[in-house]
């Protein structure tokens, strides 16, 4: 199961942390062609406050299991992503953006698989 938990959160680790660091660095215009959504129906406050939320998140699912200390944050931080990415498929399909929908159904399952088997560290 600890081994499930790892592969699981590494790779979840790695996309919010790759996804996240877009949205702090990244401008507008630059983000647009990937996330539409980012400026016009989300503020640019809000893209960056997300973007912040997903690399403490991805922190969050290594950190606390990898040195011992509060182990149980990775499990908060799992469900925190999960809760996220519930909200982010109600603004994609809400855009009427299905195949964004798709990825978003993927990784709040990842999400809820990764908060079940952190119940075993």
């Amino acid at each position: 199961m600890e081994t499930a938990y790892w592969i699981i959160a590494v790779l979840l680790a790695a996309f919010y942390a790759y996804a996240g660091s877009l949205k702090i660095v990244r401008s507008q215009e630059q983000l647009q062609p990937m996330m539409g959504w980012a400026g016009t129906d989300v503020s640019m406050g809000v893209v960056r406050f997300i973007g912040t939320v997903e690399v403490l998140g991805a922190l969050g699912l290594v950190l606390p299991p990898l040195t011992g200390v509060a182990p149980g944050l990775a499990m908060a931080a799992a469900i925190g992503l999960t809760v996220l990415q519930v909200l982010a498929m109600r603004v994609h399909l809400g855009r009427g953006e299905k195949r964004e929908s798709v990825m978003n159904v993927v990784l709040v399952g990842l999400g809820a698989v990764a908060a079940w088997l952190a119940t075993s560290l």
